[in-house]
């Protein structure tokens, strides 16, 4: 179904806007569907926003966005100074920094944010702040595994196939040195992940990565 959704409408490429906590939740969270896409050939315009990234984080941060935005035929990558843990402490602030986002650039065709009932409060105040701030727009919401247990029953997949699977673990593995200590952050998390949600959406490759998507306008 969403090889019939993410394609460009009216324009030569199709606009992306990826709003992330946190250095690696974009990568995480819809990396392989970014890859997968410009291989597929689509043309991509990629808006990438990672609203905490400081020293070490933003050097992985701007490391992340090179690797899954190689492809693209055009990216911008902006870096925010927000305290790690401390968003809903923040949330005026981070509002006007996404509001600011939402008054410049192109418009976005579909926005990848967090997932709204994530249990980690940086991750659910910006998914709340998305829909609050993009209210007419296809917003997708993406997953990541973590030790709260909040993995629920999402409603729209993307085949990812095997080597584009492949490649997104290698680039976490490699890119994120800084969360390998992380029990959860393993090759198995992300392969199990992706596994499943393609067993649940009969992906022919066998991966998928799986997204909320609250509201779609077909027409």
């Amino acid at each position: 179904m969403l090889q019939t959704l993410l394609r460009p409408r009216g324009r030569s490429a199709l606009c992306v806007s990826c709003f992330g906590a946190h250095s690696d939740d974009i990568e995480i969270g819809c990396g392989g569907t970014l890859l997968a896409l410009a291989e597929s050939g689509v043309r991509l315009k990629v808006r990438w926003v990672v609203l905490s990234a400081s020293g070490a984080r933003a050097a992985e941060a701007r490391r992340g966005a090179g690797r899954f935005l190689r492809r693209a035929a055009g990216s911008e990558v902006v870096l925010g100074g927000f305290r790690d843990g401390f968003f809903p402490f923040e949330g005026a602030a981070v509002k006007e920094y996404l509001e600011i986002h939402r008054r410049s650039g192109p418009e976005p065709d579909v926005i990848f944010t967090h997932f709204r009932h994530d249990r980690h409060q940086d991750h659910r105040l910006v998914g709340d702040l998305i829909w609050n701030t993009y209210r007419d727009h296809l917003v997708l919401e993406y997953e990541i595994p973590k030790y709260d247990g909040d993995l629920g029953a999402p409603n729209a997949f993307v085949p990812i196939p095997a080597p584009t699977a492949r490649r997104k673990v290698k680039h976490l593995r490699e890119v994120f040195a800084s969360q390998r200590s992380k029990r959860w952050f393993t090759d198995d998390t992300f392969f199990g992940l992706m596994r499943l949600r393609g067993i649940e959406c009969g992906a022919p490759g066998g991966y998928a990565e799986a997204f909320y998507a609250r509201k779609l306008r077909l027409l």
